[in-house]
This record gives C-alpha cells, structure tokens and sequence, in this order.
C-alpha cells in the first residue's frame, strides 16, 4: 500500500520551483519541482507511505525577481493533489485542491504503516 503520486499544478502565468517536505517520523528527505506556467506536474519518486508536512514554492515573476508564495503546511497529510495560485498583484499560495477522495491523517497513516509487513 502506498499514497498516490503527489501532482501540483501551476495555475499562474509564471515559472514556479518548490519543495515538497516529509514527516520524519517514517520518511525524509525532499522531492523539489519546477513547472512551467499553467502547467502540471507529478511527482513520481517513489511516495510510499510518506505524509506531507510543507510544500513551499518560489514564483520567478521576472528575471531578476522572485516572490515566495505562502507555503502549505500539515502535521503529515496523504492528500496528493495540490495547486499554486495567484491571490493578488505580488502575493501567490500553495493549497490543496479538494477532490471528492478524502486524506488519511496521521493517526490513520500510523494504522496503515502497522498493518504493512516488515521487510
């Protein structure tokens, strides 16, 4: 068992770069992104059971200027489907897209991992 490949989507009009964060508790490290305006993107790194606690993202709105959107931040969430958005002249946020497929929490995600075999 595993969570779904996490897939961003870049709703604005410019370059985005951005990191994806892990719960340590049974992961770590990072998976970075880059994608073009009004594109998508899917992380296919091997997520397993690995919740997410941040996704930060960079908007490149010129060649010489950067702007930092508001990060989306979780105790350790499963969802997998997010979106950087515009949400006013300079201002841009990572949030998650709502879907009709629910999120496990973290008591839940600790469940799961119980139940995996060990290897």
């Amino acid at each position: 068992m595993s969570y779904p490949p996490i897939n961003i989507v870049n709703s604005t009009k410019y370059l985005i770069y951005g990191t994806v964060y892990y719960l340590d508790l049974y992961c770590s490290g990072t998976s970075e992104f880059a994608i073009d305006p009004n594109s998508s993107y899917t992380i296919n790194d091997g997520r397993g059971l690995c919740l997410i606690t941040e996704i930060d993202a960079e908007v490149e709105v010129s060649q010489k200027e950067t702007i930092k959107a508001e990060s989306y931040t979780s105790s350790g969430t499963s969802y997998s489907q997010f979106a950087v958005l515009q949400t006013g002249t300079n201002s841009f946020e990572v949030t998650r897209r709502v879907s009709s497929e629910e999120g496990v929490d973290i008591e839940e995600h600790k469940k799961l991992v119980e139940k995996e075999p060990k290897k």
